[in-house]
């Protein structure tokens, strides 16, 4: 039995292979899951209907479950923030900002080698996307 919050064993199989480094993408319902992220990372379909699953509910667990040493977001071209951007924050470990990628500069960071795992969301919020570094466990 585990003791972490995080209990989904696709997730829970990805994080064990993924190491310092490697990247999550926890995407909103708007995000294109098949072609804009890595093909080879394992992709998780938590968008069970629409505002189920949130990002937010998913960046949650993940924090606790895994260090994070950076956190990349899609800004998008007219510069606003949106207001998901202030959750991300609050969830977020210490220390860690928020660096922000034009629309199609998020895509192509998502699609290379180091993303492992993709989870789908039903977040309903636009911009509602992250992508997580995996940081080091320190001894």
């Amino acid at each position: 039995m585990l003791k972490t919050q995080l209990l989904h064993p696709e997730i829970l199989a990805a994080l064990g292979g993924a190491g310092h480094g490697s990247k999550v993408l926890i995407a909103d319902g708007n995000f294109p899951f098949g072609t804009g992220a890595n093909p080879a990372a394992k992709r998780v379909y938590l968008n069970l209907a629409p505002g189920l699953l949130t990002v937010t509910d998913v960046l949650r667990v993940l924090v606790e479950a895994v260090p994070v040493e950076a956190a990349e977001v899609m800004q998008p071209a007219s510069g606003d923030e949106p207001s998901i951007f202030t959750d991300f924050r609050s969830i977020l470990p210490q220390g860690v900002d928020l660096k922000r990628l034009g629309r199609f500069e998020f895509y192509d960071v998502a699609r290379e080698h180091d993303t492992t795992l993709v989870i789908a969301t039903g977040e309903q919020r636009i911009y509602a996307n992250i992508l997580l570094t995996v940081g080091v466990v320190m001894p």
